[in-house]
């Protein structure tokens, strides 16, 4: 099963001559910022897009419950989904159960996601988190790379922070802007049937790709929320050590669509002053 392809990213702009450019731009004038909350600690990667706003979050975290049961159905269906008592998937569930406790400080509306975490059997090193909080990991992710409870973390906040930021809601209404037009202006003014934007584009929740900056983005936030957990930062930089091991040849799905290279551990070495105080604190309070 490939399942990374449902939240792995490709920059999209905005098309249109001077109507659409007017259109989209007064659509996104009447439309509040999408996570718009200020970071006090922690990384500072600003504020979610603007463009978020323009698709309803019901209706993508809606189809994207759908879809998710529906992978599980066919992991099921192979023997392939960890049975509730398995000792890799109770640790998979104790450690995301920290991250989540730690969500709200990135996305206030993730206290309400009906969040889940399951683990597939496969030699795929994959990982996901589906918007409104659905949650799986591959063994082969921890397996292969021999993964500590830390660098687990970093991977569930990583995928985590793809839904907290709305990432997938952001690709899904510039995809509906650039392909709509004018026609967006409607749908956003409830002139016309809103969630006719996700029907003509939810499909594209099984191919939908992230942006490097995206990914980028995705790496300090997982870093912030598994640091505030009690997990320690430094095994972000450990974890791309393993991931660009394992990556010599062809490399594993979970980060052929990931930036790659030294530019990412600088990235994250270069933030982790940031973070490293908030892990002390949780440490502090165990």
């Amino acid at each position: 099963m490939n399942l990374r392809r449902l939240f792995t990213s490709g920059c999209i702009c905005a098309r249109g001559g001077p109507l659409g450019a007017t259109v989209l731009g007064a659509a996104l004038a009447l439309t509040p910022a999408s996570g718009a909350w200020a970071q006090r600690e922690g990384v500072d990667v600003g504020q979610s897009s603007r463009m978020a706003a323009l698709v309803p979050a019901t209706e993508v975290e809606k189809a994207a419950n759908q879809q998710y049961h529906e992978l599980l159905q066919q992991a099921a269906a192979k023997h392939a989904l960890a049975a509730p008592g398995d000792p890799q998937l109770e640790r998979l569930r104790a450690i995301s159960q920290r991250l989540i406790a730690q969500s709200g400080t990135w996305n206030p509306r993730a206290a309400s996601w009906r969040w889940e975490v399951n683990l597939i059997r496969s030699d795929s090193i994959n990982a996901f988190c589906m918007p409104g909080g659905k949650i799986a990991v591959f063994t082969g992710i921890l397996g292969k790379l021999q993964l500590t409870d830390d660098e687990v973390a970093m991977v569930v906040g990583h995928e985590m922070a793809h839904a907290l930021r709305e990432h997938a809601r952001e690709r899904i209404a510039k995809n509906a802007a650039t392909n709509m037009g004018a026609n967006i202006l409607v749908q956003i003014l409830g002139l016309g049937q809103v969630g006719q934007t996700l029907t003509g584009y939810g499909a594209q929740l099984l191919t939908l790709r992230f942006s490097r900056s995206d990914e980028s983005e995705a790496d300090l936030v997982g870093m912030d929320i598994a640091a505030r957990a009690g997990y320690d930062p430094h095994a972000a930089i450990t974890l791309w050590q393993k991931m660009a091991q394992a990556g010599k040849g062809a490399p594993p799905e979970w980060i052929s669509t990931h930036p790659s290279g030294a530019s990412r551990i600088a990235d994250l070495h270069k933030n982790l002053p940031r973070v490293l105080p908030l892990y002390e604190r949780s440490v502090a309070r165990r």
